[in-house]
């Protein structure tokens, strides 16, 4: 009977016996006791027994050193004896509590006759099949991932039950389940975590993502998630693509280059890429291969677009020709028009613009044209324009700096230009820079230990170099005020305001040389453009009431004479 018994239990676990295995070194028995399954051994007694599943307490695995293993019974028998199992206790609560409950008290009160076979045959059993295995970070999106041991997905039945998960001892959940969980036999598996993490990791997907980005404005945030996917596939010429579109929102044109020839260098017939590349071109000014990949691009280019890229060529050729006879006027000219063209960021037109105002004595346009173009890096300039373009660049660039006062930016810019091309010309004009920026030191260190007519001869030094400097002519008017020279120090104060209008320094200065000289009126002008530009300044507030009051005074004395003046011619004719 005992034997009977022994068989139907191993007959409902089926292969649910592999948890003995797992189960002997990981689970504790609880202090829970579990109800008896009954087993008829004699015609009038029932036996109590273990249940259908038997795990060695610690004591008796220590008493008995034998290997472990467990029986399979391939075919169940056909009869199994009456009201031995009740329906209730066939299947066995599946839950992580009940796996555990046999104590050592319930296993001493068992008949030794009765006692069901403990042994696992290890050799005859198959190891499971051993699924993927996931990294914490590629599970962030859906959590854990239940690991019931350290051979795969398998975890025992006394773990399984209603999913009860073990509490750590600040009654948190040490583990997760993900989603649904299918049980097959004692096998843990989750049909969605393979496609989740293809659809976490599919560059399309993430492309996607970026195009959401990039049509709401976040062009950083898509530049980002491109990158991500480029990651991913390298070898997709849509993902570069898309990544110059948005460097070219952000302003970054000589990157987006970069990246559409990366993509045509994969797929020399996409055709959005060569049409991308086509307007990059434009825009920096090189027509003859905007041309070129408009005549790539297919059934995406019209007929306007490449007639738009030869006219900006043939303005580029103007602007070179002006360039080469020293004529500014056609050059500023010219220039505008390759700008109204599309070549809103070539380097060569703007430097070509900028020196155009310089030499016209225009240096606040000079400066605003500089500082409004885009600061291109040099490595990368170079790589795309050439050294020649890319050193007249820096050289018109040092000399807009040095015109007003950027003396350092300008010694670096000359410095770089020369590094690129070691003209005559280049060496030239950084030599007449440093020169220009030693004598504003020297003059300044003079100022201020108050030796003025040493520091005004210093400027004047630096103004045989470069006679057009506004910073130089406004350090030697405040020597010449200081001397008390207004006269000369009105005049170099309005040299410098000709050259930059808003240049304050130079005008607050004019307007108390004309306070010295008692010229109300051009003082007062002074003041109140001042007053437009720098409404809170206190100083400007009080010395353009102290002029209007001293002119209001001047009118009342005035009158007075006038007054004076024709009563005494009215004493004169009553006389007569």
């Amino acid at each position: 009977m005992a034997e009977i018994a022994e068989r139907s239990v191993e007959i409902q676990l089926g292969c649910g016996l592999m948890a003995a295995i797992f189960q002997l070194g990981k689970s504790k028995p609880s202090k829970q006791p579990v109800p008896p399954l009954p087993i008829k051994s004699s015609a009038n007694d029932l036996t109590p027994i273990r249940p259908s599943i038997t795990y060695l307490d610690a004591k008796k695995s220590a008493k008995n050193p034998r290997k472990l293993g467990v029986k399979h019974s391939t075919q169940p028998p056909s009869i199994t004896p009456r009201n031995s199992i009740s329906h209730d206790q066939k299947h066995v609560r599946r839950s992580t509590s009940d796996g555990t409950r046999i104590s050592s008290k319930q296993s001493s009160t068992f008949s030794s006759s009765h006692k069901m076979s403990q042994v696992v045959n290890l050799a005859n059993t198959k190891k499971p099949r051993r699924e993927p295995t996931f990294t914490p970070s590629d599970l962030t999106a859906t959590g854990a991932l239940n690991r019931a041991s350290s051979t795969g997905n398998i975890m025992l039945l006394g773990q399984l039950g209603n999913l009860k998960q073990q509490k750590n001892q600040n009654g948190s959940s040490d583990q997760k389940t993900i989603g649904k969980v299918v049980l097959m036999g004692n096998i843990v598996k989750q049909p969605s975590i393979r496609s989740h993490m293809l659809n976490k990791l599919d560059p399309d997907v993430v492309k996607c993502m970026g195009n959401e980005h990039y049509r709401n404005g976040r062009f950083e945030e898509a530049m980002a998630l491109y990158d991500q996917a480029i990651s991913i596939n390298p070898r997709n010429a849509c993902y570069y693509s898309n990544k110059s579109a948005a460097l070219m929102s952000l302003g970054r044109l000589m990157e987006a280059v970069i990246e559409c020839r990366e993509a045509i260098r994969i797929d020399p017939f996409y055709h959005n890429a060569q049409s991308r590349l086509a307007r990059l071109y434009l825009r920096l000014g090189e027509a003859e291969k905007a041309i070129d990949h408009y005549k790539q691009c297919g059934r995406k280019v019209e007929r306007r677009d490449i007639a738009e890229a030869q006219d900006l060529k043939r303005s580029i050729c103007n602007c070179i020709e002006a360039h080469k006879l020293r004529d500014y006027s056609t050059l500023l000219k010219e220039s505008q028009n390759a700008m109204s063209f599309g070549a809103d960021s070539a380097p060569q037109i703007i430097a070509m613009r900028a020196e155009a105002l310089m030499k016209l004595q225009r240096h606040e346009e000079a400066y605003i044209t500089i500082q409004k173009g885009p600061n291109f890096e040099t490595e990368l300039c170079t790589c795309l324009f050439g050294s020649t373009k890319t050193a007249y660049l820096l050289i018109i660039r040092a000399q807009v700096y040095t015109l007003v006062g950027r003396f350092d930016d300008g010694i670096a810019a000359a410095q770089e230009a020369a590094k690129l091309d070691l003209s005559n010309e280049i060496t030239k004009i950084l030599r007449r820079i440093k020169g220009l920026a030693s004598a504003r030191l020297k003059g300044n260190d003079l100022f201020k230990e108050s030796k003025y007519t040493d520091a005004c001869s210093i400027y004047t030094q630096g103004l045989e170099q470069e006679p057009y400097n506004s910073v130089l002519l406004f350090n030697r008017a405040a020597c010449r005020f200081k001397l008390g020279q207004f006269e000369k120090a009105v005049e170099d104060c309005t040299a410098a305001l000709v050259l930059r209008s808003s240049y304050l320094k130079a005008r607050f200065k004019r307007a108390d040389c004309y306070m010295k000289l008692e010229r109300w009126e051009a003082a007062i002008q002074d003041y109140e453009i001042l007053l437009q530009e720098k409404p809170g300044n206190e100083e400007v507030k009080r010395a353009y009431l102290d002029a209007k009051i001293q002119l209001e005074r001047e009118r009342n004395e005035d009158q007075k004479q006038r007054k004076l003046s024709n009563g005494s011619n009215l004493v004169l004719v009553t006389s007569n």
